[in-house]
Parts: C-alpha cells; structure tokens; sequence
C-alpha cells in the first residue's frame, strides 16, 4: 500500500512542526530550571567556598576580598536571569543559589 501526500498537507505539517519545536524547548528549560536543588550553606562544597544565602550577612573580618555590593546575581558563575530569586552555578553544578547570595570565587559579571 502506498501513501500519497499531497503538497498542501505537507506544508501544513511543516509549519506545525516548527511551531511546536520552539514550545517543546521552553518547556524542556522549565523543566531543568525546576530539577535544580537549592544549595543548603551547611553543603561540604558550600562550606569550603564560604557561601551564604544572603551576603548582608558575610562577615568582612573573615572574608577580606567582600565588597557589600557583591551578591550572586551580579557574579560571573551565577546563571539565573535578571530578576530571579534563585538560579544556577558553574560552581555548584545541579544547585540553585540565592541571587542575594555569596560566595569567596565571586567574579564580576562582564557587561553587556
């Protein structure tokens, strides 16, 4: 048995397609952005970085290269976007950190 396409219905499933394909990787990145597990400050890795979820609170006499306006969502390792609570790190790969955190690697974003 042979199937015949005709060109109207392949160009309808085409444009189907390529609408669907950019909603399936929308939904794909909610779903990796979900699976992040928060970086609890007691993490053995966390602990050696002398991360806290809120950088008002680091201590400067034991964190000499602190500035108070150094917090995650403005270092260079921080993934989330602009506005979020929570995002990613290339330091602690699989957690979340707070973007009001810190850490002793903070690295200035680069603008732009």
């Amino acid at each position: 048995m042979q199937y015949s396409m005709s060109r109207r219905a392949l160009v309808k499933s085409a444009v189907l397609a390529a609408t669907l394909v950019p909603v399936l990787k929308i939904t794909a990145a909610w779903a990796a952005a979900a699976a992040l597990i928060p970086l609890d400050s007691s993490d053995p890795a966390a602990k050696a970085l002398g991360y806290t979820n809120d950088s008002s609170k680091v201590e400067a006499a034991s964190n000499p290269t602190f500035k108070p306006d150094q917090a995650c969502a403005n270092c260079a390792q921080f993934q989330g976007k602009p506005g979020e609570t929570l995002g990613g790190c290339n330091l602690f790969p699989g957690k979340s950190v707070a973007a009001k955190g810190w850490c002793r690697v903070w690295a200035k974003k680069p603008a732009g």
